[in-house]
Order: structure tokens, then C-alpha cells, then sequence
């Protein structure tokens, strides 16, 4: 596997927030991950996927892939139809766009010793559209000024800017297994302009190992995320809160803690499962000790135990209906509307509190008349 430069568009968010991380954690390896490789399995058959629907000759990975099932496929042929209709969009508009799969761009003209990979590049004159297929379903990814996506952005019109007039650059991240498909729209200019002011001075900060250590949202895959200071310090702040009860506190101080609140929540997990795996290895914690948790009964031989209740003239058996999503897939898609479509519904969701750049509408609190369940 490809050693990431030190500063990669996949970490940009981070070491652009807090320059001197890039340098703590350059020796750090990352462990294994079944989520990264599961990935790295649906970006490949993405690729395939459009490849197929250009008519590029290309192999079909899917005997290869250990973490294939139906949701893959359909999330890839999302993907791929969403890619086509960006590209015919180009091409009705009149222009002759050029498509380029999991190309590499360089952005070593800002950051040094940058590289990167975007999944996708349409580029066409006036346009340059870069589209990155996230399959992960713990956090939705926002387009909106999207550190990674800008620097793909930028290394593409590196590429191209002697060949195309490029006057806007549309950045979309494309999320099938959250419903999240965000575009982001800017002139290149002032993406040029970010690049200059912001983007080349924060790099050589980062690359020399200096600036200010920030704690904040990119926190959250830092390597060193348990255990720095910097970060232990703001949460720590945050958490004098907890020795005022609630209603003691001004609507200003609600508001920050509101901003704040899943960051210490995220910090405070982090520290626990750091010292875990300390204990594990034979560190002890002053105060705490490890201890067996609960665990659940099961049984060794689920066909054996059925086998004797039968015997004794029982049914082992409980009968219900598949859910939504194992109906879906025993049907398909599109037989699934057909037959069961008329015979859903979807009742209001629990409210629930969240910033103001949330997508979803706001409610009006007044006239809601909500029930807890």
C-alpha cells in the first residue's frame, strides 16, 4: 500500500485546523480497518460500475470483493448513474467534457509533497466538477467548503488550467448509505484566492511542525486524539459547566455548550477507550481496575436445540414479518414501490435539537404537539 504524504487531502481538514498534528503523528501507524478496506472494495466497483456505462473495457472486481452484498451494488450503481448525469450535463449544455476516474492530482504547488486521489473529475470549458463517493455511514460528510474536496479541486486545475477556461468549480459528495449528496459551488478564483491566503500558509506551518495546537470537530481522526493536551484543556474548560446545575445557566451559556456538548462527549470516549486498551496491556490506573463485563447466553448448536424442542413437541420458531430494508432487498427496488409503496407510511420524527447549518427544515415548536414515546 501507497505511503500518504505526510500532508494528504484526506487529512487536510485537520492539519489546516491544528498544523503541528500533522508532525505528531507522522510515526504513529494507524491499525487495520474493516471499515477502510470496506471502502477501498465499494470505490473499486464504483469505478467499474462507470467505466462499464462509458464503454471503457475494464475487469469486474466483484469476485474479489470479501465485503460485497447487494447494498454495495446498489450504492455503486448510484453512483455511477449519478456520474453519468453530471457528465450528460456538460454535454447538453453544449460543451465536450472530459471524464477522469480515481485520477491523481498534485497539489504540491501549495502543499508540500501533496497527492492526492479524486475519484471523479468532469472538466469542461467554464466547469470543472470533482465528485467523491463516500461509503461510510457513521458521520455525514458536508461538501460545503469541504478542505479535502478544495484540494482535489485545486490539483485538477493544475491540470488543466492551460486547456480550459475554468470560471466555477462544483464539489459534490456523494454518500448513498445516508441519503447525503451535497454540492458545494465557488468561483475558481476564490478558490485560487483560499489557496494563497489560507491553504500554502497554514501547509508550511504543518510541514515545519509549528502553529497552534486547535481542538474542534477535526479532532475526531487524529491519532493522538486521546491523549492531547490541547484538546483535553478545551473540553476540561467546557466541563467547569457541570458544577452549575442547568437552569443557573444564561441562554449564551447554553448556546456554547449546545456547540460543544458532542465534542466532549466524543473527547471523554476517546480517553475511555485509550486507557482500555492501556489496561489491557498491563497499565494500571490509579482508582480503576479491569473487570469481566456482562455477558449473554447463546446457544452452541442452534439446529441441535431446535431439533430437540421439536422433539418435545414444541415450535422453536418465531414468525414475523421482514423489516423495511430485508424487504427491499428480498424484492428490489423497484418491485418493492410496485407492490408495498401504497402500504407505507412515515410518522413525524422525535424532535431533536441541531445547528443552524442542518439541511433539514426547522419546526415551529409552538405548534407542534409531539408526544414521547
Amino acid at each position: 500500500m501507497a505511503k500518504h504524504s505526510l500532508l494528504s487531502p484526506s487529512s487536510a481538514a485537520r492539519w489546516t485546523a491544528c498544523p503541528p498534528s500533522a508532525r505528531l503523528c507522522e510515526h504513529i501507524a494507524e491499525g487495520p480497518s474493516l471499515f477502510a478496506e470496506e471502502g477501498t472494495e465499494a470505490h473499486a466497483l464504483c469505478e467499474y460500475k462507470v467505466k462499464l456505462a462509458l464503454g471503457i473495457d475494464a475487469a469486474d472486481p466483484t469476485p474479489t470483493l470479501g465485503f460485497y452484498n447487494e447494498q454495495m451494488e446498489d450504492c455503486a450503481d448510484e453512483y455511477a448513474a449519478f456520474v453519468l448525469e453530471a457528465l450528460q450535463q456538460e454535454k447538453d449544455a453544449g460543451k465536450d467534457p472530459i471524464i477522469l476516474l480515481e485520477q491523481k492530482v498534485d497539489v504540491s504547488t501549495y502543499v508540500p509533497e501533496c497527492s492526492g486521489t479524486a475519484d471523479c473529475i468532469i472538466v469542461a470549458d467554464g466547469k470543472l466538477h470533482v465528485i467523491d463517493f463516500k461509503y461510510g455511514q457513521g458521520v455525514p460528510v458536508s461538501a460545503e467548503r469541504n478542505t479535502q474536496m478544495m484540494l482535489y479541486a485545486l490539483g485538477a486545475l493544475g491540470m488543466f488550467g492551460a486547456l480550459y477556461e475554468v470560471d466555477e468549480v462544483s464539489m459534490t459528495v456523494f454518500q448513498p448509505r445516508l441519503a447525503n449528496v451535497g454540492t458545494f459551488t465557488m468561483a475558481s478564483d476564490e478558490l485560487l484566492e483560499w489557496a494563497d491566503s489560507y491553504l500554502r500558509p497554514r501547509a508550511d506551518l504543518a510541514f515545519k511542525g509549528e502553529g497552534e495546537f486547535c481542538s474542534g470537530p477535526h479532532c475526531r481522526f487524529c491519532k493522538v486524539k486521546a491523549t492531547c493536551r490541547a484538546r483535553a484543556e478545551a473540553n476540561l474548560a467546557l466541563a467547569r459547566y457541570e458544577f452549575r446545575m442547568p437552569p443557573m445557566l444564561d441562554d449564551d451559556e447554553v448556546c456554547k455548550i449546545l456547540g460543544k456538548v458532542e465534542e466532549l462527549a466524543a473527547w471523554a470516549s476517546d480517553v475511555k477507550e485509550h486507557a482500555l486498551k492501556a489496561a489491557l496491556t498491563g497499565k494500571r490506573f490509579e482508582g480503576f481496575k479491569l473487570v469481566e463485563g456482562r455477558s449473554v447466553r447463546k446457544y452452541t448448536d442452534e439446529a441441535l436445540v431446535a431439533a430437540t424442542v421439536l422433539n418435545a413437541g414444541h415450535d422453536p420458531y418465531e414468525k414475523k414479518i421482514l423489516g423495511i430494508t430485508a424487504m427491499q432487498r428480498l424484492l428490489g427496488k423497484s418491485q418493492f414501490e410496485q407492490m408495498l409503496g401504497n402500504l407505507l407510511e412515515k410518522g413525524p420524527g422525535k424532535p431533536t435539537l441541531v445547528a443552524e447549518s442542518d439541511r433539514r427544515p426547522a419546526l415551529n415548536a409552538a405548534t407542534q404537539d409531539f408526544k414521547e414515546n
